[in-house]
């Protein structure tokens, strides 16, 4: 089983860069897209119905913002929509789908470089997404959790971690978390198969250049819980594919 995470940063936008073509040529199980920009309903997806694909859509109440969507040739036995957090589910930031022998969650963190704001903001979706977590987990057992998590774990995650050990999604705490966050038993897959290997990245700034020259960040993440260590296959990130400002990561497990 093959599946992508990818935040589009604009769903309508990366489908004017050929998204559905990729998509058809890629022909993978499940796509999770997040920061989709878009309800359902404002959205050409006829191709998806073409090519198979069963789909579903958590958006923000405020159109044009935040928002994910999960494509899936399989069909789910559940889909839940949100965390049953008021404040986050209003900015369509969740989405579940239960299948079989695996619970796959797609999630889009929020934020904090836009002020200090938008940063609490941030805090207090780490603060309660780390007990929502566990609990899927312990139901689950076999629980995958991808998307923008918005934070760079480590030093070898970040091209330049001197420069931004101030900024946020490099902030120490933040950082912190994502370390609980990992020994609380989830797997960072990309880093299962890649330990050392740096510069590899997965948002890049469109100031300076900075795709081009790979000045990037590794801020998105295909996380599993322990449980499925015996299942991963293969995990990557793919630079080359070029329809926003993330790339997508892939990772290949097996069914059973």
């Amino acid at each position: 089983m093959q599946l992508i995470s990818y935040n589009l940063n604009g769903i309508r936008a990366a489908m004017k860069k050929d998204l559905p073509k990729w998509i058809k040529k890629t022909n993978y199980d499940i796509y999770c897209f997040q920061e989709t920009k878009a309800h359902k309903e404002q959205v050409e997806t006829e191709w998806m119905d073409k090519l198979g694909y069963h789909h579903y859509w958590f958006s923000a109440e405020k159109k044009g913002y935040s928002s994910v969507a999960v494509l899936s040739k399989m069909k789910p036995k559940n889909v839940i929509y949100g965390m049953g957090n008021k404040t986050f589910d209003a900015e369509g930031r969740n989405l579940l789908l239960e299948f079989d022998n695996f619970a796959l969650l797609n999630v889009y963190f929020p934020s904090g470089s836009s002020g200090d704001h938008r940063q609490e903001m941030k805090f207090k979706f780490l603060k309660a997404f780390m007990p929502y977590v566990k609990k899927l987990k312990k139901k689950y057992g076999n629980l995958i959790i991808c998307g923008d998590y918005n934070i760079a774990h480590t030093e070898i995650d970040i091209h330049n971690p001197k420069s931004n050990k101030n900024s946020s999604g490099f902030l120490p705490v933040e950082r912190e978390w994502m370390t609980k966050f990992f020994k609380a038993g989830f797997i960072d897959t990309f880093r299962y198969f890649h330990k050392d290997e740096p510069h590899n990245y997965s948002w890049w700034s469109f100031r300076a250049n900075s795709r081009a020259n790979n000045k990037g960040w590794r801020i998105d993440y295909f996380s599993v819980s322990e449980a499925m260590e015996n299942r991963l296959v293969a995990a990557d990130i793919l630079p080359k594919v070029k329809h926003s400002d993330h790339c997508p990561l892939y990772l290949k497990i097996m069914d059973k």
